[in-house]
């Protein structure tokens, strides 16, 4: 998500119109695609079956779409990103080593998402240690509409690593997690991700940031249902 938003910012450039106005509704498209359809997650993803890897496609690619139509619809005449801090400046990486150069780099990267990075795998190995599998099948089994509301919710604090979730997925469906609820925890999990959240809330600001995370959360527990229903 760190390497899309720059992308997205020379987009925004270029997808100015004639008028003046910027076509946010496509840019919002293509970030949503691209935090949910992460093609290294689309090939862990093979290992839960074809049902719940075609699930998991078609959901984010919907996903992706609605968010740019909301965009159009509610934003249309005004921006929804703030790419200023994307703007060309002055290139500080001028180290002649280029040892150095590549340590420097990466000692921004780090101190950038460092933290984020690490406060999602403590949250998910705690998650993972004490919380047994016996709890989150009560949560997602039964009732199919309060299991995909829980799926949505808990797809929030516990994602860390996409890879890292399969395992946890594969063991919850074999328990009697409904694919309903593993769609929801598929789209929430990926756009809810402590380092994602991170690098989207450099372009948005507190409201429609607020936005972001209602949407999300409102699509995948209604994806999720749907799922259930077909």
């Amino acid at each position: 998500m760190y390497g899309t938003i720059p992308i997205a910012a020379s987009f925004s450039k270029s997808s100015i119109t004639a008028d003046g106005s910027r076509r946010d509704d496509w840019l919002a498209a293509f970030m949503m695609s691209s935090i949910l359809l992460n093609p290294q997650l689309i090939i862990y993803s093979a290992a839960l079956g074809m049902p719940a890897l075609a699930v998991r496609i078609i959901s984010c690619f919907l996903c992706g779409v609605f968010d740019g139509v909301f965009i159009w619809l509610f934003y249309r005449n005004r921006p929804f990103f703030n790419f200023k801090g994307f703007e060309e400046s002055k290139s500080r990486d001028t180290d002649s080593n280029l040892l150095l150069r590549f340590l420097k780099n990466m000692g921004q990267n780090v101190k950038a998402t460092g933290w984020y990075f690490l406060a999602s795998i403590a949250l998910s190995a705690l998650f993972q240690r004490y919380v047994s599998g016996n709890v989150m099948t009560n949560l997602f089994g039964g009732n199919e509409a309060f299991g995909v509301l829980m799926a949505a919710t808990v797809g929030v604090p516990l994602y860390a690593c996409g890879g890292g979730t399969i395992p946890l997925l594969q063991t919850w469906l074999m328990d009697g997690m409904s694919l309903g609820s593993a769609a929801a925890f598929m789209i929430t999990g990926p756009a809810t991700k402590i380092t994602n959240l991170g690098a989207v809330k450099i372009v948005l600001g507190i409201k429609r940031f607020v936005l972001y995370l209602a949407y999300v959360m409102i699509f995948s527990f209604l994806n999720g249902l749907v799922v259930n229903f077909i």
